[in-house]
């Protein structure tokens, strides 16, 4: 594998050509979350915001962490293929950290891409191209959350429940992303902007998403969907839900919904959802605000080894930009 040299056979995308953002589309999402968590205010009440808080308790945290254990290691091992495929490697070990680190920064931060774009950057600045690294995250979030919309669609479509509603909609967003992953490689190449980066993303999905290795890319990201359902389900019994086959639809709709950047550090369309969805099923809205505010606690506690890692890097720059002063230096000073 190469350390990161870009090879002269590949297209490539100067930094220069990204778009600038509007700064509208910046505050648009955490915007809608804001009004959207106001409306669930006035209709439901503070109350079962206030509840889902009180009802948060250790076990439910503890088994977040532990589940948590096993879906970030396979996200960072999914991560760590695609990196792989894309010629930018990074270690397994590291990459756990890094992805700790990001979680955690997508869970405190507006937007819920933060995490990972600092982990793009990051990378690249060791790997020596911050491009490719950036892209190797940005098919590795897309991979998962492809591969956890194509389940929910399964699911909605096997498991008969009242959210079966949606199923339309998830599994239209599952075909346009299967025909995207299809038809990007064989799109034509050309002088545009558009056209060069259709090039890039078509030769990445080619080389990291079009190969036989790409079965484990899926098999870790649907051990990811199923460990975070799980928390989900947990933290429904915690807010008091009845344990039946009808949350598992539920539980994968609230997760593929909390995927739309319409959030702020995770608050939003999360609540939206499980109100809308835990009411279809006839558990009330009510229900479904206090399991997703359980959720969210419990998600967020379980980032917080990402702020140790913040913490101990922090620390090593310390030393690095002040080295301690050796013990015969001082004596003899």
């Amino acid at each position: 594998m190469s350390t990161g040299v870009v090879s002269s056979h590949r297209p490539t995308v100067a930094a220069a050509d990204a778009p600038a953002r509007p700064a509208w589309r910046r505050w648009a999402g955490p915007a809608a979350a804001v009004a959207l968590l106001v409306v669930l205010v006035v209709r439901l009440g503070p109350q079962p915001f206030l509840d889902g808080l009180r009802q948060v308790d250790a076990v439910t945290v503890l088994a977040a962490l532990a589940i948590s254990a096993v879906t970030t290691t396979a996200c960072a091992w999914r991560w760590h293929r695609i990196a792989a495929d894309l010629d930018v490697d990074v270690p397994l070990r590291p990459a756990v950290a890094a992805y700790y680190r990001s979680m955690f920064l997508n869970s405190v931060l507006p937007g819920g891409v933060v995490g990972d774009v600092h982990r793009g950057i990051d990378h690249g600045r060791r790997s020596g191209s911050t491009a490719r690294s950036l892209r190797a995250v940005g098919w590795d979030r897309l991979s998962g959350q492809t591969v956890q919309v194509a389940a929910t669609a399964l699911v909605l479509v096997l498991v008969p429940s009242p959210v079966r509603a949606a199923a339309p909609w998830v599994v239209a967003a599952a075909v346009l992303g299967a025909l995207a992953v299809v038809l990007l490689p064989r799109l034509p190449a050309g002088s545009s902007r558009p056209r060069r980066w259709l090039a890039v993303a078509g030769d990445d999905v080619r080389r990291a998403l079009l190969t036989r290795r790409a079965l484990v890319v899926v098999a870790l990201s649907l051990v990811v969907v199923a460990g975070q359902a799980l928390v989900f389900l947990l933290a429904a019994r915690a807010a008091g839900a009845p344990m039946t086959t009808a949350l598992v639809p539920v539980a994968l709709l609230v997760l593929v919904a909390m995927a739309v950047p319409l959030h702020v550090a995770g608050w939003g369309l999360r609540e939206g959802a499980a109100a809308w969805a835990f009411a279809a099923v006839g558990l009330g809205a009510d229900l479904g605000v206090r399991t997703a505010v359980v959720y969210g606690v419990v998600a967020t506690a379980a980032t917080l080894p990402g702020l140790v890692v913040i913490a101990v890097a922090a620390l090593r720059r310390s030393r690095a930009v002040n080295p301690p002063v050796p013990r015969e230096v001082v004596l003899d000073g």
